[in-house]
């Protein structure tokens, strides 16, 4: 089986198990608007899941999709009550400022993911990604430090490691 063609089933099963999750199916009817939702993402959106053979088994990728989402939670549950700290205090000194961090991954789905994690996460949010030299730009409500190495850490590094067993 091609790629391409796995890629799209996977995204059709996805989409019609999101699908079944977020309905309350009642009628037989909502079963059928979900398959033929779960179709046409299947062929619009589909190729871009699985682009490459990858050597690691499909179950320790959902593992690891599994884990990054419940990190990702994690993190975005201490970034609200950090940023619940400041506006609570606003005496508080913060120190906004837009930072560079750097990331090794290659995959356009896996920079996506990890720049819509940043954005998500609150009091940061992503500017700009230069794909060339693999820089992201992030506005971040209270820099802690002017060091790259320091802020890829703190900002993206969290996610990326995960990420990179998901994706690359």
């Amino acid at each position: 089986m091609k790629i391409q063609q796995r890629s799209r089933i996977y995204v059709f099963i996805f989409s019609f198990l999101v699908w079944i999750a977020l309905t309350s199916i009642t009628d037989i009817q909502e079963v059928i608007a979900g398959l033929l939702v779960a179709v046409l993402v299947s062929i619009v959106a589909g190729k871009f899941l699985i682009t490459s053979e990858k050597s690691g088994h499909i179950f320790k990728r959902i593992l690891s999709l599994i884990h990054y989402l419940f990190k990702f939670l994690w993190e975005m549950a201490k970034a609200n009550l950090h940023v619940a700290f400041i506006v609570i205090h606003p005496s508080l000194p913060i120190k906004p400022g837009i930072v560079k961090i750097k990331t090794n991954l290659t995959k356009d789905s896996a920079i996506t993911v990890l720049t819509n994690s940043i954005t998500l996460t609150p009091g940061t949010l992503t500017v700009d990604v230069n794909l060339e030299t693999k820089e992201i730009y992030v506005h971040w409500i209270d820099v802690l430090s002017t060091d790259v190495d320091k802020n890829t850490k703190t900002i993206g590094g969290k996610f990326e490691t995960l990420l990179t067993e998901v994706f690359e």
